[in-house]
């Protein structure tokens, strides 16, 4: 993995990133208008990082919106329960 002089986690593609970006909100819990909402091609490195700025990535939102983020984040919690028995 490159390092990027911003200190951030960098993706090689957008399709990794948009990965991690969901995958981020799959296992973690962000307050409301906090954490990352989509990616961009950063000019230093010339990789992908999340950001928490800018309008909500379009397969996200989708998520969101279906509901399938919340089935999705269930399934997590449910594994890692199982996992520490």
């Amino acid at each position: 993995m490159q390092k990027c002089a911003s200190g951030k986690r960098s993706y090689a593609t957008a399709a990794l990133a948009e990965e991690a970006l969901l995958e981020a909100h799959i296992h973690f819990t962000f307050e409301r208008a906090n954490g990352p909402v989509t990616f961009y091609l950063c000019e230093d490195c010339g990789q992908y990082h999340l950001t928490s700025k800018g309008p909500v990535n379009e397969r996200l939102a989708q998520l969101i919106k279906n509901g399938e983020l919340a089935r999705l984040k269930e399934a997590q919690a449910w594994a890692r329960r199982l996992n520490k028995k």
